[in-house]
């Protein structure tokens, strides 16, 4: 058996965040449960368990395949091309202040 590995892993790049939390729930004042980061352009969106999915609907506009678990920076990878998860530890994308939160 072959471990199925992400193709696109190359095209990951050390980002800039683009906000806190999620770029769109911040803008319009909706909730969200984790975040993510595109490592393609620094985009930061919320999770699929959140309401808006902003992170998923950032690669279906862009096509950016990979993207990190950071909230907090959480070590992980995962490909949307792929459909496969791998380590990020050594490339942890740090978080540029407190994660703001809304409960």
């Amino acid at each position: 058996m072959t471990a199925i590995r992400c193709t696109h892993i190359s095209g990951i790049r050390d980002v800039t965040p683009s906000a806190l939390g999620c770029e769109e729930c911040l803008k319009s004042g909706s909730v969200w449960l984790h975040l993510r980061i595109c490592r393609t352009c620094g985009h930061v969106g919320c999770c699929d368990d959140s309401p808006n999915r902003h992170a998923t609907k950032h690669f279906h506009a862009t096509r950016h395949p990979v993207i990190e678990g950071y909230d907090p920076p959480e070590g992980w990878g995962w490909c949307y091309l792929d459909e496969v998860m791998f380590d990020l530890s050594d490339r942890k994308t740090p978080h540029n202040g407190p994660i703001p939160r809304y409960y």
